[in-house]
């Protein structure tokens, strides 16, 4: 296989660390100052004044009893699990993810389609008195689920190739940035909710550009046999660094969003010295007395402890500002993720949380997703232009790194075409940005839609593909 034309490792001897670091340095300081002019634009008082109207809440609570509470929040899990596990068989026997099938079925018993199809059976299966609990499932499924995301990274990938990984992962995060932000220029007038300033919408509409479903990529590469060859080695760690970035894009959005510019600061003061205590303090300890112990040694009482940990790390994030998922995926990411003890947790919690508590968040996000926005012609032409955009970003700039790497142009569209993928990672940040009220109800079906798309069109792309992988990483 030819990775970069004069050698087989996978980069270029030509490719200096110096040159890399250059022209690195230079996209972000180009990023950075591309993005203000954009700021500039948007906030400038030419921008038509938001004429949105009011979209009809899918959370308007109905008069239940309390006795009938318990018995629907259990009615709806189960039709929730049950349709979930059936469609996502279905899927995966036609070579998708899982977790697509798992995701239609929230979406399916929701407004969308059987809300459309019969109101009354939406009612009996979902009724709207059943969102509040769904939601709080739904919040706890997502901690522990980005905890477990924490538990897989392997910062090894990372660290081994340093170079090449930064430079990928972050060309595909600046790229689909600007493109997310320049397309909100257009997009604000008409699909950012009333009051929301444009810096807060530009940015979140960049940082939802550029996510990548570590979790769906890896399921994709080992569904295909691939996770060990080079391009799956190289795929896998520039996720890992996709998502660790991503993920502090986010919190600082979350920050801006929240406070003033100058609370943001105080939020990214906080988060960084947050994140150096656990690095210093919480990682050695969880890498070290820890990541020792055999997996006899993994009693109830440490996971208990560990337990605690993930929930005072959860609401410390949320106490700084910014969101409790991103404490519990550093709680995660500081353990070994080969250690027995991450092993053992792995094994108690992930049939739990994937089976239960996701299902939950599907549902939720399903009755939260109201495909009917998107019904005139005006709309579905939004639609596909946040699905090319995103794609043109995150492909174009992966593809492009990654040639410029060294890697061969097959290698490099192959890369682009996984790092493409999105996932159930997307769906939690859109629906941050609901709860934030920085996009509308529009707004969050187009970009269902597109993280449904874009993730379904990985694999059978790379299927044409046919990349060589015949070399072992």
């Amino acid at each position: 296989m030819t990775w970069g034309g004069k050698t087989t490792s996978g980069v270029s001897q030509e490719i200096r660390p110096w040159s890399l670091a250059i022209t690195y340095s230079l996209m972000l300081f180009a990023a950075v100052g591309l993005f203000f002019v954009i700021r500039w634009f948007g906030e400038s008082p030419s921008v038509s004044v938001i004429t949105t109207e009011t979209v009809k809440s899918v959370h308007a609570q109905r008069s239940v009893p309390k006795a009938e509470t318990l018995p629907h929040v259990l009615g709806a899990l189960t039709a929730i699990i049950i349709s979930g596990r059936g469609l996502g068989a279905i899927f995966a026997r036609l070579g998708q993810p899982r977790v697509i099938g798992e995701v239609l079925a929230g979406i399916s018993l929701g407004p969308s389609v059987l809300g459309r199809i019969s109101p009354e059976a939406m009612s009996l299966i979902l009724p709207t008195s059943v969102a509040p609990f769904l939601g709080l499932i739904a919040q706890l499924g997502v901690i522990l689920y980005m905890f477990l995301v924490g538990l897989e990274l392997n910062l090894d990938l990372i660290r081994s190739r340093v170079h090449t990984t930064v430079a990928i992962s972050h060309a595909s995060i600046v790229a689909p940035f600007l493109l997310g932000a320049t397309l909100s220029l257009w997009l604000y007038s008409s699909m950012a909710p009333p009051g929301v300033p444009f810096t807060s919408f530009a940015l979140f509409m960049g940082v939802a550009m550029s996510i990548t479903a570590f979790p769906v990529l890896a399921r994709i590469l080992t569904d295909r046999g691939i996770e060990r060859t080079e391009l799956g080695v190289v795929a896998l760690s520039c996720a890992a660094a996709d998502d660790v970035t991503a993920w502090c894009l986010l919190a600082f959005v979350v920050g801006v969003t929240q406070s003033e510019i100058s609370g943001a600061m105080t939020t990214f003061v906080l988060t960084g010295g947050y994140i150096a205590l656990v690095i210093g303090v919480v990682r050695p300890f969880a890498s070290g007395r820890l990541g020792a112990l055999s997996e006899t040694q993994v009693s109830s009482k440490v996971i208990a402890w560990v337990f605690v940990a993930l929930l005072v790390s959860s609401l410390a994030t949320e106490a700084i500002g910014i969101h409790a998922i991103f404490g519990a995926f550093l709680i995660g990411a500081v353990f070994p993720h080969d250690s027995a003890i991450a092993r053992v947790i792995r094994q108690k919690l992930e049939d739990v949380v994937t089976i239960l508590l996701l299902p939950a968040f599907f549902a939720f996000t399903g009755m939260r997703t109201q495909i009917g926005l998107v019904s005139g012609p005006a709309e579905w032409l939004i639609c596909g232009l946040i699905v090319a955009v995103a794609t043109l970003g995150k492909f174009g700039g992966t593809t492009l790194a990654a040639r410029f790497t060294g890697l061969s142009w097959r290698a490099s569209s192959s890369l682009g075409i996984l790092m493409n993928t999105r996932g159930l990672m997307e769906l939690i940040v859109l629906n941050i940005g609901l709860d934030l009220g920085i996009i509308s109800p529009a707004l969050f079906a187009m970009m269902v839609l597109m993280a449904l798309i874009t993730t379904v069109a990985t694999t059978p792309i790379l299927q044409f593909l046919k990349p060589d992988t015949s070399m072992r990483g």
